[in-house]
């Protein structure tokens, strides 16, 4: 077992320190560790809504883009599909965006 063989060494072992020395910097490097930015392009706002079928069958609600977006988003920040779909949600209404998010129903199929 690694873990165990210098069990009787490891008090032994000095804990290293860091020392700040430039406080303003270190406090601002911490607020920006909560920064979320989030830009949508053009691009990708045209694929959002997917194409008409032209066989029979109903249409699609949602493009695979929108659908892999949200669920890419839903694994990056490790939140069930209910929380991911509120979080695509406010990510249009903050960006002002006149989109429809897939429900968690159609994200889990």
């Amino acid at each position: 077992m690694p873990h165990k063989f210098n069990a009787a060494h490891r008090d032994k072992i000095p804990k290293q320190k860091y020392r700040v020395t430039n406080w303003s910097e270190y406090n601002e490097g911490l607020r920006r560790r909560g920064d979320l930015t989030v830009w949508v392009c053009d691009t990708a706002l045209d694929l959002w809504s997917p194409p008409r079928r032209t066989t029979r069958g109903g249409q699609p609600r949602y493009s695979d883009l929108a659908i892999e977006l949200c669920l890419t988003l839903g694994l990056v920040f490790n939140q069930p599909l209910r929380q991911t779909q509120g979080l695509m949600r406010s990510i249009a209404k903050l960006l002002r965006l006149n989109i429809s998010v897939p429900d968690f129903s159609t994200l889990s199929r």
